[in-house]
């Protein structure tokens, strides 16, 4: 599986992704501009002794990554989709593509995968669930599908 985090904001979202990538055998791709460095010491912190493990890629931008990657669907996570993220049949070279902390995917990126949009069922009281929480329930929603291949 591989999991895009455009823009990401948080370094330490960005780093317990990291590890939940890197314990699930996921590639980690991560899209410019980042809000922070990946020295930064509390990307590090939050990864903890896990990034050698973890195949980390940055790219420019989402479009680099799509012309490098012509292999897999392009699932986007957005609170406004109407399907849920476990109403979708996932495959082991598929991408979940994910937008920054505070703005989410932009309409652009959106408009690019119609038909692609999914969303974690929540309560409508103000913002949305954290995103590593938010990578972790749908990631593991698709490895659960794929009956969790090569892992215990």
């Amino acid at each position: 599986m591989n999991v895009v985090l455009v823009e990401p904001e948080i370094p330490q979202n960005t780093g317990n992704i990291a590890r939940t990538c890197a314990l699930t055998g996921s590639v980690l791709h991560l899209v410019r501009p980042l809000g922070f460095s990946l020295e930064d010491r509390y990307l590090k912190r939050a990864g903890l002794d896990y990034w050698e493990h973890i195949q980390v890629v940055e790219w420019n931008s989402l479009e680099e990554l799509i012309r490098s990657n012509l292999e897999g669907q392009y699932w986007l996570a957005t609170t406004g989709a109407d399907r849920r993220y476990s109403e979708v049949s996932y495959g082991p070279d598929d991408f979940l593509v994910f937008g920054k902390e505070t703005k989410g995917l932009s309409k652009g990126i959106l408009d690019m995968f119609p038909g692609c949009h999914i969303r974690i069922p929540m309560l409508d009281i103000g913002r949305s669930l954290n995103l590593s929480n938010s990578v972790a329930v749908a990631l593991y929603e698709a490895l659960r599908q794929q009956n969790f291949p090569g892992l215990r």
